[in-house]
């Protein structure tokens, strides 16, 4: 076994040995196979509405009740998350990709330029996400191949932040200034003596931008803007159902029950997996 597998192994020993990272990772994959499963083992078709069968109560033949269309609330909460997972899970690599080297190369660069890349990013961190989303998928749509760079660029920013106090946090120490004195050139350095030293920080940022990420997918479908219907969201349900909750309050309680769970699962896996590689999320910029 090699030195990287074993020690790998560790950290995965470590998440699973707290408490709290045995319940998140244990969330978040149940979601993910349910994801992966789900078109298969639900029992209705998720497009399959019935006039005689609106907003009834949970039931021996629909567990979690119909909504306001008189579809199963169990098929569509099963597979409304597909989407988003997909979406995110492809958008957070990206986004800790292009922020991470960013932020290193701005780290080991210092200077005029780190100064003023660093206003654009606060500047930037000062708008709500909202409306910067928004104003893209208005322009450009609100499909899949829109929704992904959306939000790998704009979750991007912060991880530059991320990337560069970390990169302060090494880049005095003796093998950068031993691979400088041999005249290596930055990339170089970037990707032998830098980013394996950092690379702990931006998996954790990772784990933590896609919690946001799923949020903030979640609620541009609620928006209007996300996924569309018939397809199953998340964020859809909730908005359809919000009509009807005083009446039928299963229609929406089972989707937010569902995002939450996940959401909070990746948080507490994240938290674990700070501690299991010893990264002090207290210590990370405001952002």
């Amino acid at each position: 076994m090699t030195r990287g597998a074993s020690r790998w192994r560790g950290v995965a020993r470590s998440l699973f040995s707290r408490p709290s990272g045995a319940i998140g990772a244990t969330l978040v994959l149940a979601h993910v196979a349910l994801a992966v499963a789900s078109p298969w083992i639900v029992p209705y078709d998720f497009k399959a509405i019935s006039a005689a069968m609106i907003l009834d109560a949970p039931s021996v033949a629909h567990w979690l009740g119909t909504d306001q269309l008189g579809r199963d609330v169990l098929t569509r909460t099963a597979m409304g998350g597909r989407q988003a997972i997909v979406v995110t899970a492809i958008a957070t690599p990206l986004a800790v990709a292009w922020g991470g080297i960013l932020g290193i190369w701005l780290g080991l660069a210092g200077g005029r330029l780190d100064d003023v890349l660093m206003r654009v990013v606060d500047a930037f961190l000062s708008l709500p996400w909202i409306l910067k989303m928004l104003l893209i998928i208005v322009t450009f749509g609100a499909g899949i191949g829109v929704l992904v760079p959306t939000l790998a660029f704009f979750y991007g920013i912060p991880v530059i932040r991320i990337a560069r106090a970390a990169t302060h946090g090494v880049v005095a120490r003796d093998y950068v200034l031993a691979a400088r004195a041999r005249g290596h050139g930055r990339p170089a350095i970037i990707l032998r003596e830098i980013l394996p030293n950092v690379l702990d920080a931006l998996m954790v940022e990772g784990a933590m931008r896609w919690s946001w990420m799923l949020l903030a997918f979640s609620s541009l479908s609620f928006l209007g803007f996300g996924v569309s219907p018939p397809t199953p969201d998340w964020g859809l349900m909730i908005a359809d159902a919000r009509s009807f909750m005083a009446i039928a309050p299963w229609a929406g309680l089972a989707p937010v029950v569902a995002l939450s769970s996940l959401i909070v699962g990746i948080n507490l896996a994240a938290d674990a997996l700070a501690k299991a590689l010893g990264v002090d999320r207290a210590a990370a910029p405001v952002h």
